[in-house]
Formats: C-alpha cells, sequence, structure tokens
C-alpha cells in the first residue's frame, strides 16, 4: 500500500477488518458475559470480559437458535467465534459461531474419550443388546424417589398395565458420589433378579447434571446387568454414555416407560380382534368339514341299500320280461287272427284247420307259460343267490365281521398285530377287541 496515498474511514476499516480476519483463524476464547442484549430480530449483542479486557460478541439468530441455553449476565462463557471488525462503527467484535458453558469443553472431551473407550470394546455394539420381554412380570426403576421423572414413569406404567408390580431401586442421580451409587443400584437389581426389564431414568439438565450417567462405572454397570436396561436420561436431544450401552435409548423417561410395557387397552383389542379371527377361521374348517362329511355321505352307499338296489332293477327286468312276453303272445294271437280271416275267407277244410289252429293256440301258450316259467325261475334263483350275498343274511347265521382301525375286513390273521383293536360287527349290534394272541393260517391253505 502507498504510504502517500490518503485513504478514507471506510478504506481504513476494510483493510484493518482484511488483516484482522487473516491473522486470527476462529478460534475458542473463554470470559463473562455483560450487557447481555437480544434484539427483536433474534440477534444477541453483549461484552466478553475478563479481569482486564474486554471484547464486544455479536452472535446471529441462525446460530443462536440451536443453543440448548439461554445466556445470561454474569454467566462464565466459552465461544468459538471470528475476530473481525466491524467497518460502520470501528469496532473490534467476535462473531461468534458456538457457545457453551464455560468448563464443559474439557466434559465434552472427557464424554467422547470414554465414548471412543466403550465403543472399541464393542459394548454399543446391536449383537449383545438384548430384546425387552412382552409383557414383564415385574419392573424395576433406578431413579431417585423425589424424581419428577419417577411419577412420570408411574403414572405412564400405571395408564398403560396397572397390574404390573414395580420395584423402586433408590439412589441419588446427580451430585458427588452419584455415578457409584447408580452403578451400585444396577447391580443390586441385576443380583436379586426379581424384574424382567429395569428402567434407568431422570429428567432433563444441564451437561452437568446428567453427568453421572457419562461416568464409566455406570456404563460397566449396565454392560455387566444379568436384567436388560432401559435407559430414559433427560430429554429428546440428551445423549449420555448410557443411553449407548443400554438395551434400548428412550428419549425420556415417560417414552422408557411406555417401551417397557404395551398399551392394556390395545394389547385386549388386539386380543379381541385375534379371538374374532380364530372364530372365523374354526367355523370356516368346521363348514369346510360338514360339506367334506356329506359328500362322502353321498358316495358311501350301505349294503342293504345296495341290494334293495339290485332288487328293485330285478324287478324291473321281471316287468320288462312279463310286458314282452305278453307284447310277443299278442302279436302271435294277432298273427293267428289275421290268418284265421284269411282262412275264413278261403274256407279251406275249415273244421280241421280249426283243431289245427286250436292245438297250435294250446301249444303256443304252453310254450309261452313254459318260458315265463324258466324266467320267473331265473329271477327267484337270482334272487335267493343275492340273498346269501347279504352281509346282514351272513350275520344272521352266527357269522361275525372283524375290521382292522381303518375299516379294512379281516379275512386273515397276517393282517392283524399283537395289541391291535378290531372292530366286531354281528347280525344286531358290534363290539371291540384287543388282539392278545394270534394264529398263524395253515400253509397248505
Amino acid at each position: 500500500m502507498d504510504k502517500n496515498r490518503v485513504l478514507s474511514v471506510r478504506e481504513l476499516n476494510l483493510a484493518a477488518k482484511q488483516i484482522i480476519e487473516s491473522g486470527l483463524p476462529l478460534l475458542w476464547v473463554r470470559g463473562e458475559i455483560s450487557n447481555f442484549v437480544s434484539a427483536a430480530s433474534g440477534h444477541w449483542y453483549f461484552s466478553l470480559k475478563d479481569e482486564q479486557a474486554q471484547v464486544r460478541c455479536v452472535m446471529f439468530r441462525h446460530k443462536s437458535q440451536y443453543l440448548d441455553f439461554k445466556p445470561a449476565n454474569g454467566m462464565q462463557v466459552e465461544v468459538l467465534a471470528l475476530a473481525t471488525l466491524y467497518e460502520a462503527r470501528g469496532d473490534f467484535q467476535l462473531t461468534l459461531e458456538k457457545m457453551r458453558p464455560a468448563g464443559l469443553g474439557a466434559l465434552y472431551e472427557a464424554f467422547e474419550r470414554l465414548k471412543t473407550k466403550l465403543e472399541d470394546e464393542g459394548l454399543f455394539d446391536v449383537a449383545r443388546k438384548r430384546d425387552l420381554p412382552l409383557l414383564p412380570k415385574q419392573i424395576g426403576i433406578v431413579t431417585s424417589p423425589q424424581a419428577a421423572a419417577l411419577r412420570d414413569v408411574l403414572r405412564t406404567l400405571a395408564n398403560r398395565m396397572p397390574s404390573v408390580p414395580v420395584v423402586l431401586y433408590p439412589t441419588p442421580v446427580q451430585g458427588d458420589g452419584a455415578a457409584q451409587k447408580i452403578a451400585q443400584a444396577i447391580r443390586t437389581a441385576s443380583r436379586r433378579a426379581e424384574c424382567d426389564v429395569l428402567i434407568l431414568c431422570r429428567g432433563g439438565g444441564s451437561i452437568e447434571d446428567l453427568w453421572a450417567f457419562n461416568e464409566e462405572v455406570v456404563a460397566r454397570a449396565i454392560a455387566a446387568s444379568h436384567v436388560p436396561v432401559v435407559s430414559g436420561v433427560g430429554h429428546e436431544t440428551d445423549f449420555t454414555i448410557a443411553d449407548f450401552v443400554a438395551d434400548l435409548r428412550a428419549a425420556t423417561p415417560t417414552a422408557a416407560a411406555q417401551a417397557t410395557v404395551p398399551d392394556s387397552q390395545e394389547l385386549r383389542q388386539r386380543l379381541v380382534l385375534q379371538r374374532q379371527q380364530l372364530r372365523r377361521a374354526v367355523m370356516r374348517q368346521f363348514e369346510q368339514r360338514m360339506q367334506q362329511v356329506d359328500f362322502l355321505q353321498r358316495r358311501l352307499v350301505h349294503p342293504a341299500q345296495r341290494i334293495q338296489q339290485q332288487s328293485e332293477r330285478l324287478a324291473l327286468l321281471q316287468q320288462r320280461i312279463q310286458r314282452a312276453g305278453m307284447a310277443s303272445l299278442q302279436r302271435q294271437q294277432w298273427h293267428w287272427s289275421g290268418l284265421w280271416q284269411r282262412l275264413r275267407g278261403l274256407r279251406p277244410q275249415v273244421p280241421r284247420l280249426l283243431e289245427q289252429q286250436e292245438s297250435r293256440a294250446l301249444r303256443l301258450d304252453a310254450a309261452m307259460r313254459g318260458a315265463l316259467d324258466r324266467h320267473e325261475a331265473r329271477l327267484a334263483a337270482l334272487r335267493q343267490h343275492l340273498q346269501h350275498l347279504d352281509p346282514q343274511q351272513v350275520l344272521a347265521r352266527g357269522y361275525s365281521m372283524v375290521r382292522d382301525a381303518q375299516g379294512n375286513i379281516v379275512v386273515s390273521s397276517r393282517q392283524i398285530k399283537l395289541g391291535e383293536t378290531l372292530e366286531i360287527a354281528f347280525a344286531q349290534g358290534g363290539a371291540q377287541a384287543l388282539v392278545q394272541e394270534k394264529r398263524e393260517p395253515n400253509t397248505a391253505e
């Protein structure tokens, strides 16, 4: 830059701004907040000071909206900022990217170190996490008896499943020694094994308030627990080491209670629906089986019914034979009548022809009667033969019919086994018999 050149104030401030921004990178600065102003635009303006100096700061709305706390005068904070110069007023200031309460940097670093260590050991692996019981018989809660989170959990459990008993393992959840006491409560619940699932819960708070749940002793106790652990610590945006080690992480204590037990009303409705579906399925199966039985019953013909059908068929055949014989006789009579008329017209040896005609008529009548008698005798023989084949007639003569468990008729001792139950049918009634001894048939038979 030419030293003889005369600069405007704007040019001077712009040059100073460029020098400051290029010479000072993004850095962390610690100090006390003073003169804090929250503008209507959502931007924050304040000074950051220590015992010997102060600097103006600005944090714009698109950055400040992500903070989980509201700055106040007198608060010690650490800010990640870019040093710059506000040209319009020539003020040196810090433009903030992030802000956190002072001292949290060390906590965050400790959190990340422990998180990396336990993750490398496999304590966060999904494969080691256990499923929660569908219907726990008893639920354990590890928290402070005075905690508001306990009331939320108990109220949620009572609304969803009031019949499940609850065991409280009291412990401080904040302050000196809280982590060791929380771990001891978890170990006690695991040793007693009186609960099916364990809820580890606490309400929201700052990172310092929740720090007991970031201690390694608590993480080790959760990992060693024989009882599945549900972590419900803080609000939805809070994450602790306990959340990563637990078998299930819930966003809030209420959500942890909801994840532990099903809603009894919803479960009852599901059971009613499933019962209705099962009843309809059973009825459909029953109807199908009844239809199948009807179909098989129509196909099954009783021996007596078959004999009746055969008798009816024989009667029909007999009627047809009789009608055929009568028709043949009638045709012969018509034929002889015609001949008689022709003979009468010719009048040749009428007396002799009359005798011949009478003789032939008698012979024909005798032949027809003989034929009918033979047919009737044959029908009677067939009827008698069918009667002999009727199982009921055989049974009536003192015989019996034996079937095995599959309904097959037994005709040989080779078909049966010792200890088998047989069905015996008599002419009247039946019985079941247990085979205690069997004799092999004669090889000559």
